[in-house]
């Protein structure tokens, strides 16, 4: 049975403030994210900026959600909107591992690389408070902007950075199209929902 919530933008400063937590405690455990700042302390300083260079582009255009209770959220970019990645390669440099960032880089690049050339609408982030996941918050999020992609015509993509989390966005409809993988880093799936 599908979970009703309320899922609706973050407008306000204090949303897009739950917006960034919630995604910083559902990566705490993401294989990619914890890779490149294994200590926890650089983790829970740091990710935060990650997490804002990814996605807050998407704040004024309406594309970050949240649902009721801050229980998950996901940020998503539309056509045409790009992570700052000036922003992300300097957070980068300053304070992920120093001996993985040239495997980061890589990893950077193959991304760009799988990112489809014609528009779409982009998915850097979503993720569930780690106590209240398995309850259907993720899929209730990607149903919601997945709506908006078939309401515009619009393919879909993302990266999944961590293996249990493949088959929810099967389910949705992206297909994998490769693997993006640099030295010791985990492995990134990157998918597609073509456009319905």
């Amino acid at each position: 049975m599908a979970l009703t919530t309320d899922i609706h933008s973050a407008r306000s400063e204090t949303e897009q403030q739950a917006v960034v937590a919630v995604i910083t405690l559902a990566f705490s455990t993401d294989p990619m994210a914890r890779w490149t700042f294994p200590d926890p302390a650089m983790y829970l300083r740091v990710w935060p900026e990650v997490v804002r260079a990814f996605g807050a582009k998407g704040f004024a255009h309406g594309a970050a959600h949240l649902a009721a209770g801050h229980a998950a959220a996901a940020m998503w970019l539309p056509p045409g909107v790009h992570p700052d990645s000036e922003r992300l390669t300097t957070v980068i440099a300053e304070h992920a591992h120093s001996e993985r960032r040239a495997d980061l880089e890589a990893v950077f690049a193959q991304m760009e690389a799988h990112h489809p050339s014609e528009p779409c609408w982009y998915l850097p982030l979503i993720g569930v408070d780690p106590s209240c996941q398995g309850r259907g918050y993720g899929s209730a999020l990607l149903r919601h902007a997945l709506e908006q992609c078939d309401r515009d015509g619009m393919p879909a993509y993302l990266e999944s950075s961590n293996p249990r989390n493949t088959a929810l966005y099967q389910r949705h409809g992206f297909e994998v199209i490769g693997t993006i993988q640099a030295g010791a880093s985990p492995t990134v799936v990157p998918m597609l929902r073509q456009r319905r």
